[in-house]
C-alpha cells in the first residue's frame, strides 16, 4: 500500500519562529495518465528560498488511488512576519522506482503559508504544465502544534479477521482516526499491508501525541481495518472506537462491521484487534541535551584537489587575497563560529584531502592540515584558518576527490564515543569541496554507516562545479542507499552550494547549513533512548568526575 520516504531539509526562514504547524494533505479526482491502471500518487512539498524551490518533504506513495488521503504529516515553522511561499507537486510514482525524476507530473498548486493558516483548510485545483487547470484538486488542513512534542509508540496485531478474498486470504491494513471536536474524523496513521494473512502483526510505529489526540487523553479514536485490493477499492472489514486513555490500559477490542451486526443474527465480530505495545516517549529538545552537557565535536575537511587551481593564481579558489577571504575561508568561519559555542575545549581537528603532502609527496585524503598527525586539533577557528593558510605553499594540489576516507575517520571517533559510558559527544563534519566526488560508492557506504552514529555531515560546495552528486547524498530524490542497497538510518547529510550565498551574510550561510543539526542530534539520542542529564547532574559529574 505504502512506500515510505525520508524527511528532507526545509530551507530556513529568518526571524524568530512564531509557531510550528502541521499540514495534512489529501487529493481528489486524480486523472489517470495510464488508461490501464490507476495512479500511484505522491505529493512533494517545496518552499521558495532565494528564488528557488527547495524540497521540504514528501508524502508516502499510495498505490492505485485517485482520491488519496496521505497519512504523512508535514511539520513546518510558521513566521508571521514573512511571506513563506509553498508549492505542492503531485506525481504518479511508478511501482518500479521511488524517484521523482522519472515520475509522471500530474499537477501543482502554489500558495503562501499564511493563506493556509488563516483559512485552516485550503482547497485548490491543481495546475498542469502550461498552467492549465486540471480536474484534480488538493486539500491542505493546518493545525498548530500545542507545544507537546511527546510521541506514542504503538504496535497492533489482529486475530481471526474476516476473509474478504475468494482465492486467497485477506490483505489487511489498519487506519487510525482522531475524532475532532466537530465530530469530523482525521486520519492519523495508516499501517503497512500484511499480505494473505488473517492474523496480521503490523510494524511498530510512532506518532506524535499532538497528532494522535491533541494531547487530550479523553479524545476518542476510531480504528478501521481494511482488506487491500490492487484496484484501490479496499474492502471494509471492521472498526472499533476507544478513548486514548482506554488504549493506554486496554489490550484488545472486537472489530465490528456495523452492516453485519444489523443483518446477521449470529454475528459476533469480524475479528479481534490486539494492542501489543503502547508507550509514551518523552521527546527532549536540543537545548535539553546541550544544557545537560552534550558537546559538539566539530571537524573540518578541506578539498585540496587540482581542480581548485594553483593557489598562487588569483583565479584559484584557494588564492589568499590580502583583503578579501576566499570562499573556503568564508564558509569555514561562518559555520565554525556557530559550532564553537557548543564545544567546551574549542579544539577542532582540521584535515585536508586530495593533495600530495611532504615529505614524500604521496597523495593523501585525510592528512592533518597542521601536519601533526598525532594531534590534528587546532585551538579555535582562527587557528584552523592559520593552519590552512600555512599549509597551502607546502602541498601540491592533486586528486582525485575522495571524501569517504575523511567520513570514515570521523565515524571511527563517533563509534568509539558511542560505546562510552557518558556517550554525550556529537560529531559534526564540515566538508568544503569544489567538485564532483570520485568515490561515490564508498562515500554512500560511509554515510549509511555513519547514520547509525552520533554524527552529521555538512557539505559546502565551493565554486561553480556541477554538484548534482551532492544533491543525491542530501537525499533530494529518495532515500540514500549504500551500493548494497542498505538505506540510511537517519538523514545526516546537508549540502549547500556556497554560490547561493555569495551576496548574503555569513550568518545566512551558517543558518542554512546548520538548520537540521538540532533535529539530527535529538533524533539520534531519542532513537538510542539516551536521556539528557539535568543541569545539576551535569555540573556535579563535570566537577567531581575527573
Amino acid at each position: 500500500l505504502l512506500t515510505p520516504f525520508l524527511s528532507f531539509c526545509p530551507p530556513p526562514a529568518q526571524g524568530p519562529c512564531l509557531t510550528k504547524v502541521e499540514l495534512r494533505v489529501a487529493c481528489k479526482g486524480i486523472s489517470d495518465r495510464d488508461a490501464l491502471s490507476k495512479p500511484d500518487p505522491c505529493v512533494v512539498l517545496k518552499m521558495q528560498s532565494h528564488g528557488q524551490w527547495l524540497e521540504v518533504d514528501r508524502t508516502e506513495v499510495i498505490r492505485s488511488c485517485i482520491n488519496p488521503t496521505f497519512s504523512k504529516v508535514f511539520t513546518l515553522d510558521f513566521y508571521f512576519e514573512e511571506v513563506q511561499r509553498l508549492r505542492y507537486e503531485l506525481y504518479d510514482i511508478s511501482s518500479s522506482h521511488n524517484g521523482i525524476k522519472e515520475a509522471d507530473f500530474l499537477g501543482a498548486m502554489e500558495c503562501t503559508f499564511g493563506q493556509i493558516v488563516s483559512q485552516r483548510q485550503l482547497s485548490k485545483a491543481l495546475l498542469k504544465q502550461g498552467n492549465t487547470v486540471g480536474k484534480s484538486s488538493i486539500l491542505i488542513i493546518a493545525e498548530e502544534l500545542s507545544g507537546n512534542d511527546d510521541y506514542v509508540e504503538l504496535s497492533f496485531s489482529a486475530r481471526k479477521l474476516d476473509d474478504k478474498d475468494f482465492f486467497s486470504k485477506s490483505d489487511p491494513f489498519l487506519e487510525i482516526f482522531r475524532i475532532n471536536d466537530d465530530s469530523t474524523q482525521q486520519l492519523v496513521h495508516r499501517t503497512e499491508t500484511v499480505m494473505n494473512n488473517l492474523n496480521p502483526v503490523w510494524k511498530t510505529f510512532k506518532v506524535s501525541l499532538n497528532s494522535l489526540c491533541s494531547g487530550d487523553h479523553d479524545r476518542m479514536l476510531k480504528c478501521k481495518v481494511y482488506d487491500w485490493d490492487s484496484n484501490g477499492k479496499h474492502d471494509f472489514i471492521g472498526e472499533f472506537e476507544a478513548m486514548f486513555k482506554e488504549i493506554l490500559i486496554s489490550v484488545q477490542w472486537e472489530c465490528i462491521n456495523p452492516k453485519y451486526k444489523v443483518k446477521k443474527k449470529n454475528y459476533k465480530n469480524s475479528g479481534i484487534v490486539i494492542l501489543n505495545q503502547c508507550k509514551i516517549i518523552k521527546m527532549h529538545s536540543f537545548l535539553d541535551y546541550i544544557m545537560g552537557g552534550c558537546q559538539i565535536q566539530f571537524t573540518v575537511a578541506i578539498d585540496f584537489t587540482a581542480s581548485n587551481g594553483d593557489p598562487r593564481n588569483s583565479c584559484s579558489l584557494h588564492y589568499i587575497h590580502p583583503y578579501q577571504p576566499n570562499e573556503y575561508l568564508k564558509a569555514l568561519v561562518a559555520v565554525g563560529e556557530i559550532c564553537q559555542d557548543y564545544d567546551s575545549d574549542k579544539m577542532f581537528p582540521a584535515f585536508g584531502f586530495g593533495a600530495r603532502i611532504p615529505p614524500d609527496f604521496k597523495v593523501s585524503h585525510d592528512f592533518a592540515v597542521n601536519f601533526n598527525e598525532d594531534n590534528p586539533e587546532c585551538a579555535g577557528i582562527q587557528d584552523v584558518v592559520e593552519a590552512y593558510q600555512n599549509c597551502l605553499p607546502k602541498i601540491q594540489l592533486y586528486g582525485p576527490t575522495n571524501i569517504a576516507p575523511i567520513i570514515q575517520k570521523v565515524a571511527k571517533s563517533a563509534s568509539e564515543e558511542m560505546h562510552t559510558k557518558e556517550a554525550m559527544q556529537y560529531f559534526i563534519l564540515l566538508i568544503l569541496t569544489d567538485g564532483v566526488i570520485t568515490d561515490m560508492a564508498d562515500t554512500r557506504e560511509a554515510i549509511v554507516h555513519a547514520s547509525h552514529l552520533p554524527m552529521s555531515v555538512i557539505i559546502v560546495g565551493v565554486g561553480n562545479a556541477d554538484f548534482s552528486d551532492m544533491q543525491m547524498l542530501d537525499g533530494d530524490d529518495g532515500i540514500l542507499r549504500s551500493p548494497k542497497g542498505e538505506p540510511v538510518l537517519r538523514d545526516i547529510v546537508q549540502f549547500v552550494p556556497f554560490r547561493n550565498f555569495k551576496h548574503a551574510t555569513p550568518a545566512a550561510l551558517a543558518k542554512s547549513v546548520l538548520a537540521e543539526v538540532p533535529n539530527q542530534v535529538v533524533d539520534y539520542y531519542n532513537s538510542k533512548g539516551i536521556k539528557p542529564k539535568c543541569p545539576s547532574e551535569f555540573e556535579s559529574s563535570r566537577t567531581f568526575g575527573h
